[in-house]
């Protein structure tokens, strides 16, 4: 098949956004038209961004900014000019939503775990194993119910036809219509898979670094146990950068090696996910992911 220009997106309102390694493209359907948005990513010159977990963490970030600004950017034209949302109102968004996340998938199973009667510091492997497990459920639970609502089905098919696009990509074929239905809306390097390799990698990381702290320092043992377990938790929001980074090698590793079975086995999970977070999309939403994979082909330079 040949090297392909490695490119990824998230679905947003009334259309889509994909990145490539220069570029970034936003496209959304408005009045019967399709409106692109093209911007050229700054590129980091250190070799420290580019070393294997480090580049997942910041990736990550960039990404989550990425999709946050080009979500709201994507909000905004759907709106009148008096309506428009500011800075201020994205940066409120952006900070409410990291809150809202680590509260939910973070400190809800943690203190659910506790509360059930299992604790961090007497058994972390077992503590650690049901914390994970009340986390991939609250998820699943979180992610079930929001797909249930009008706008986010939408959003979800926008999210399959980002996917159809870049298949069709990936397998050497022209970009056109028939040939983007035929593709699945599954894709093992989506964003619903990370989330649930990150769920899994939480699991094993936070089980070997609990001991190692208790055993480093082992006066937070004599210490209160609220006071202690809100050391503990904070130490787990410490970890999140290293099980970013972990998780994006994994990401990596699996979509180099897809055909084996052992890894159809580990990235099993994610896909199943997404049965759920892409739906099929219809000729007007492929038309956008369309429109938006040639666009940025365009200013890669890159044969469609």
């Amino acid at each position: 098949m040949g090297k392909k220009l490695n490119i990824g997106g998230q679905a947003v309102i009334e259309g889509l956004m994909i990145r490539s390694p220069k570029y970034n493209v936003i496209g959304i359907r408005k009045n019967k038209k399709i409106i692109l948005k093209k911007e050229k990513i700054k590129p980091r010159k250190s070799k420290f961004y580019k070393l294997p977990i480090v580049r997942g963490f910041y990736n990550l970030v960039d990404m989550l900014v990425l999709g946050m600004r080009s979500l709201m950017w994507s909000a905004d034209q759907q709106l009148d000019e008096d309506e428009k949302i500011s800075k201020k109102e994205m940066t409120f968004s952006m900070i409410f939503a990291i809150v809202f996340g680590l509260g939910l998938f973070l400190a809800l199973p943690y203190f659910l775990t506790n509360l059930i009667g299992f604790f961090e510091e007497t058994k972390p492997l077992l503590f650690n194993l049901v914390d994970g497990i009340i986390r991939i459920g609250i998820f699943f639970l979180y992610i079930v119910v929001i797909s249930l609502m009008k706008d986010v089905k939408v959003l979800f098919q926008y999210h399959g036809a980002e996917h159809k696009a870049i298949h069709c990509y990936e397998h050497n074929k022209k970009l056109d219509l028939k040939n983007i239905k035929k593709f699945k809306t599954l894709h093992p390097r989506c964003g619903t898979a990370f989330i649930m390799i990150v769920l899994v990698v939480a699991i094993l990381t936070f089980s070997v670094i609990t001991p190692i702290i208790l055993n480093i320092f082992p006066g937070l043992l004599k210490i209160g146990a609220f006071p202690r377990r809100a050391i503990l938790f904070l130490i787990r929001i410490s970890l999140l950068p290293l099980i970013a980074g972990l998780s994006y090698e994994f990401l990596k590793f699996s979509a180099k090696y897809e055909h084996r079975p052992i890894m159809k086995i580990l990235v099993y999970p994610g896909l199943l996910m997404q049965k759920i977070t892409t739906k099929e999309p219809n000729k007007k939403q492929i038309e956008v992911a369309m429109a938006v994979v040639k666009k940025i082909l365009k200013l890669e330079k890159v044969k469609s």
